[in-house]
């Protein structure tokens, strides 16, 4: 059974792949393999909004199970800011390393409580009928007052996990992948996930 990653984020789409390793009679794809599909602007207010929406689109058009996720950054002493805006906070085409250095001057004058912060994930799985699930996970943690670490991307150089001590910019991948916000909304998908693995082989044998 084939089921698309709505994304051309190869970060992204490499967690992915390693999230669903366990599903072994899924055929993984993802926008990548779709360069004619364009994607809908979004417009919309919420991550639970724009996921649906993402999920929805894609799988319509590509007339294909799709899995989407919409994920980002949340510090309540900046009323919430970067959230759904997290990828362009510095600019319709910025990078990761600008939206951390202008978060990082906007947090100048905040303080232990203050620079609390948490990461927040939306999955939602459609088929070409519309949205069959959805479910979120959020991780914990505060942003440090410079970059630190290799691994991974967006503000993993900044973001603090609280019981690690350590950025997700310098956990090992394989940690970082299981204590995740897009891990726990995973998590809470993966039963669906099984029931639609089974059916799909069900419908193979018949």
């Amino acid at each position: 059974m084939e089921i698309v990653i709505a994304s051309k984020n190869v970060h992204k789409i490499r967690e992915f792949r390693s999230l669903l390793k366990v599903f072994k009679h899924f055929d993984v794809l993802s926008l990548l393999d779709f360069p004619a599909y364009v994607p809908l602007e979004e417009s919309q207010e919420s991550f639970e909004e724009i996921v649906s929406t993402k999920a929805v689109h894609a799988a319509k058009a590509l007339n294909k199970w799709v899995l989407a996720d919409d994920s980002g950054l949340v510090v309540p002493a900046l009323n919430g800011a970067p959230g759904i805006r997290s990828a362009r906070y510095a600019g319709p085409h910025a990078t990761d390393r600008e939206n951390c250095l202008k978060l990082l001057a906007n947090m100048k004058a905040l303080q232990e409580s203050g620079r609390y912060a948490y990461f927040e994930c939306w999955i939602a799985i459609a088929s070409p009928e519309g949205i069959q699930k959805i479910e979120h996970g959020v991780c914990e943690g505060s942003i440090i007052e410079e970059e630190k670490g290799r691994h991974g991307f967006g503000y993993d150089p900044i973001f603090r996990k609280h019981e690690y001590g350590k950025t997700f910019a310098e956990l090992d991948e394989s940690i970082k992948n299981r204590i995740s916000h897009r891990r726990k909304a995973f998590d809470r998908i993966s039963l669906f996930l099984e029931s639609l693995e089974d059916h799909a082989l069900l419908d193979r044998r018949l």
